[in-house]
C-alpha cells in the first residue's frame, strides 16, 4: 500500500510539473489553430495589423440576439467567432450582442434611433416545414473607438438572392467589413484625393454617396482647374500635394493647359480615375412625350491623351441583351397607370468574370448608356475589369434613342463575335506625356516626357459612380435604382478601385477571400425530419447510455470478484 501510494505521489508531481511546463510556454508562444478545411478563422497579415492599431477600447454592439431565422443564427454565430478571433490578439476588442426588439414597448423608439443613424431593418419572409412567418432583423453592427463611431454592415445585399444565398456571401465578406471599419476608425488619414472641377463635371449632389466612402479613410478636397488658365504652373504644384485625382464625367472640352497639368500630374506617379461619358445620352432626356433623344459623340479633347497611354474610349454605345430591368407605362386600368418591367439594352448589368482582387466576389454592376473601351499596345499592362456579355454590340452614333426597344426582337445570331466588349480597364506602368516631342502649352522647367510607375483606371460610364436623387432630393444609396428598387455593387467597385489605387490593397485581398460554407439540403430535412432529429438529437443521447451501461457493468465484474 506504501508502494503504491508513493507511485500515486509521484505521478501527480510529474502531471503537476508537465502542466507548469506547459502554462509557462504557453505564456511566452501564442498560436491558435484553426482546423476548418479553408481556414475560415485565420485572420489575414492585413486583419492582423489592424488590430495592432487598436491601443484603446474598442467596442462593437452587434444587433442580431434572440429568436432568429435559422439563416440568420449562422451568420450570428459566424460574426461571434470571428470577432472571438479578433479580440484573441488584441483584449482592447470588447464586443456584446443585443437584441433592439426586446423591450415590445420601446422597439419603435429603437427601430427609428437606429434607422436615423443607417441601420436599416429588413423583413424576411421565414419558411418553417411549410409554414411562412415575417421576421424583422438588423444586420448591423456600431464600433466605437475615441469617440469615433462607423457602422458595420453584417448582410451583404446580393440582387435576386435567397436569404440563405445572401448570408453566405456575407459570411464571404465579414472579415473584410469588421477589418475594414476597424481600419476607419484607427487608422490616421494619410492619401489625399482630388475631384477634379471646372469641365461640366458631375455635381456634388450626384457623387455625395461616394464622396462620404472617401472621407471616410482618406482627405479629399475638390480641385477646380480654371486657375489653369491664370497659373498654371502654380496649379499643376497644388494638384502633385494629391495622390489621386478623379475625373467624373467631364462635359466639356479640356484645354490644353488643362491637359498639360493633368498629364504632368500622371508622369509625377500621379493616380487617376476616369470616369469618362464619351457620347451624350441620359435617361432622364427619354422621359418625354416623344420617349426618345439623340445620341450624339461628345468631344472632350482627350483622345490624343488616352491614346498615348494605351487605350481608346470610342464614340459608340453598347447595346447588350443582358440589360438592367425598367419599368415602363403600358397603360392605365381605370384611374391607375399600369406598370411592366421590361429589359432595358443600354444599361448593362455586368457581373464580373475577371479574378483581378477589385472584382472578385462583387455583384452585379450597373451601366448607363456605356461606349466600348479599346486598348493599345504601348508597354503598359492592361487589366480587363469589366465587360459586356457575350450577347452586346456597339451602336455607332449619333443614333435615336427610343424607348420602343424594349419590344423589339432578337437572336443570338445578331451578336456573333461582336460582344464581350471591355467597359473598365486597369493601366499599370510608366506612361509617355501626350506632350513629349511638342510644343508645350505653358512653359515647364520640371516637364517629364517619360513619367515615374503609376496606375489610372478607365471607366466608360460617368454614371456609375452617380447616386440617384429621392423626392426630396436627398441621395440616395450609390448603386440602388430607383426606378426597379434593385441594388447593384457599384458602390464597392468604385471603392474597391480607389483602395487599388492609393495602394491598400490588403483590404481587397481580404474581400476576395474564398470560403466553403457547407449547407443543409431543406427539401431532405423536411423529408426524414423526425430520422434527422434522432440522428442529431437522440443518437447522441443513446450513445451516452450504452456507453454508461456497458462501463457501469464491466466495473461490476472487475471488482465484484
Amino acid at each position: 500500500m506504501k508502494a503504491a501510494t508513493q507511485k500515486n505521489i509521484k505521478t501527480l508531481g510529474i502531471t503537476i510539473f508537465i502542466l507548469i511546463v506547459l502554462n509557462v510556454l504557453g505564456s511566452l508562444f501564442f498560436h491558435r489553430f484553426d482546423l476548418t478545411k479553408d481556414k475560415r478563422y485565420t485572420l489575414s497579415v492585413t486583419s492582423l495589423q489592424i488590430v495592432k492599431q487598436i491601443k484603446n477600447p474598442l467596442s462593437i454592439k452587434i444587433y442580431m440576439q434572440g429568436d432568429l431565422p435559422a439563416d440568420f443564427r449562422r451568420l450570428q454565430q459566424e460574426t461571434r467567432q470571428l470577432l472571438e478571433e479578433f479580440q484573441a490578439y488584441n483584449s482592447n476588442i470588447v464586443f456584446e450582442f443585443v437584441n433592439p426588439l426586446e423591450n415590445k414597448d420601446e422597439s419603435m423608439d429603437v427601430v427609428k434611433s437606429l434607422y436615423q443613424k443607417g441601420l436599416t431593418p429588413i423583413n424576411i419572409t421565414v419558411d418553417d416545414k411549410g409554414k411562412q412567418s415575417q421576421a424583422m432583423v438588423f444586420p448591423w453592427a456600431i464600433a466605437v473607438y475615441n469617440n469615433k463611431e462607423v457602422n458595420i454592415p453584417l448582410l451583404k445585399n446580393i440582387m435576386g438572392a435567397s436569404t440563405t444565398q445572401k448570408v453566405i456571401g456575407s459570411v464571404q465578406h465579414l472579415e473584410y467589413s469588421i477589418a475594414d471599419a476597424i481600419n476607419k476608425i484607427t487608422k490616421d488619414k494619410q492619401k489625399k484625393v482630388a475631384i477634379i472641377k471646372g469641365n461640366g463635371e458631375m455635381k456634388e449632389v450626384h457623387i455625395a454617396k461616394m464622396l462620404m466612402q472617401i472621407r471616410e479613410s482618406y482627405y479629399i478636397g475638390p480641385f477646380t482647374l480654371d486657375s489653369v488658365a491664370k497659373n498654371p504652373t502654380g496649379s499643376l504644384e497644388a494638384l502633385k500635394k494629391y495622390d489621386l485625382a478623379i475625373i467624373a464625367k467631364p462635359t466639356e472640352t479640356f484645354s490644353d493647359e488643362e491637359k498639360q497639368v493633368l498629364d504632368q500630374f500622371i508622369m509625377n506617379g500621379g493616380k487617376t480615375l476616369w470616369l469618362i461619358d464619351q457620347v451624350a445620352a441620359d435617361m432622364d432626356s427619354l422621359y418625354n412625350q416623344a420617349g426618345a433623344t439623340l445620341a450624339y459623340p461628345r468631344d472632350l479633347n482627350l483622345n490624343d491623351m488616352f491614346f498615348k497611354y494605351g487605350f481608346r474610349i470610342n464614340p459608340d454605345l453598347v447595346k447588350d441583351e443582358q440589360g438592367s430591368p425598367i419599368k415602363l407605362a403600358t397603360g392605365e386600368q381605370g384611374s391607375a397607370t399600369q406598370y411592366q418591367d421590361f429589359i432595358w439594352k443600354y444599361a448593362p448589368l455586368v457581373t464580373p468574370e475577371a479574378k483581378h482582387p477589385i472584382v472578385k466576389n462583387l455583384g452585379g454592376i450597373k451601366f448607363d448608356f456605356a461606349s466600348p473601351i479599346d486598348t493599345l499596345k504601348n508597354g503598359i499592362k492592361k487589366t480587363v475589369l469589366l465587360k459586356s456579355s457575350p450577347y452586346s454590340k456597339k451602336i455607332g452614333t449619333p443614333t435615336e434613342i427610343n424607348l420602343n426597344i424594349v419590344t423589339e426582337k432578337s437572336t443570338p445570331q445578331d451578336y456573333i463575335n461582336k460582344g464581350n466588349l471591355p467597359l473598365s480597364v486597369l493601366l499599370e506602368g510608366s506612361f509617355h506625356s501626350v506632350f513629349e516631342n511638342r510644343v508645350l502649352p505653358f512653359k515647364e522647367n520640371s516637364f517629364l516626357s517619360k513619367g515615374k510607375p503609376t496606375k489610372m483606371i478607365v471607366i466608360a460610364d460617368g454614371d456609375l459612380a452617380k447616386n440617384q436623387l429621392d423626392k426630396n432630393m436627398m441621395p440616395v444609396e450609390l448603386g440602388y435604382d430607383q426606378r426597379s428598387g434593385n441594388l447593384y455593387d457599384n458602390k464597392d467597385f468604385v471603392m474597391n478601385c480607389i483602395n487599388y489605387l492609393l495602394d491598400d490593397t490588403g483590404l481587397i485581398n481580404i474581400r476576395s477571400k474564398d470560403l466553403n460554407l457547407p449547407l443543409l439540403d431543406k427539401e431532405k430535412v423536411y423529408e426524414n425530419y423526425s430520422l434527422t432529429q434522432f440522428i442529431t438529437i437522440g443518437l447522441p443521447i443513446l450513445i451516452l447510455l450504452i456507453f454508461g451501461l456497458a462501463f457501469t457493468y464491466i466495473r461490476k465484474r472487475k471488482y465484484s470478484k
